[in-house]
């Protein structure tokens, strides 16, 4: 019998499964995951493919030729926006003005820590080309189990979760954020009190 569960991938006793919703809203997330972020098991890009019914994610580092990514990225029916902090970023708002006027949107999100998200961005030049937006920047995470450069770094699900609220407000994506606090619960109570107190308090 296998340790780890055949949905999410992490091991039975740490499985996640039983706090996953299914959502579907009217925007589609495409993830691109660094490669390097596959098996981590706090990885938080699992439970947004697995709640939501119209998400893709993709594995690698370079995505300028992935075949799928941009059949996607070349169907003129979506307007594709990059969940990116760059100088000519917009704010959410754009997003979600675009989907008022019955647009199709998808956001694409870069899933790893700061520096392989930035390796993405700068290797992948079918991306480079597309709308940024940027979040609020009064955000804050709630990582607690990783040591994060600032208070207003996300995860990837909380990511999710923001921009979706944010060009949805009408639809609950709180079920998201269960399941990224309930992961998160689990990996402190495996962590002697002493050793997290000193180290990610």
């Amino acid at each position: 019998m296998s340790r780890y569960c055949s949905q999410c991938g992490k091991s039975i006793k740490a499985c996640i499964c039983k706090w996953i919703q299914t959502l579907t809203p009217s925007v589609e997330l495409i993830i691109l995951q660094h490669s390097s972020e596959t098996n981590r098991p706090l990885g938080t890009a699992r439970i947004l493919s697995l709640s939501l019914t119209n998400s893709y994610c993709f594995v690698g580092e370079d995505f300028t030729h992935h075949t799928e990514l941009n059949q996607l990225i070349g169907d003129s029916d979506y307007q594709h926006f990059v969940l990116y902090p760059g100088e000519t970023s917009v704010n959410y708002q754009v997003v979600k003005n675009t989907l008022t006027k019955k647009n199709k949107v998808r956001v694409i999100l870069l899933d790893g820590t700061w520096k392989k998200a930035y390796k993405i961005w700068q290797l992948s030049s079918n991306i480079n080309e597309l709308p940024q937006v940027h979040l609020p920047p009064d955000l804050e995470g709630n990582y607690r189990i990783r040591k994060a450069p600032n208070k207003n770094s996300l995860s990837t699900v909380e990511a999710g979760y923001h921009i979706l609220s944010l060009i949805e407000p009408e639809m609950d994506f709180s079920p998201l954020l269960t399941a990224f606090e309930q992961m998160i619960d689990f990996q402190i109570r495996q962590i002697p009190q002493e050793v997290f107190a000193r180290n990610y308090r």
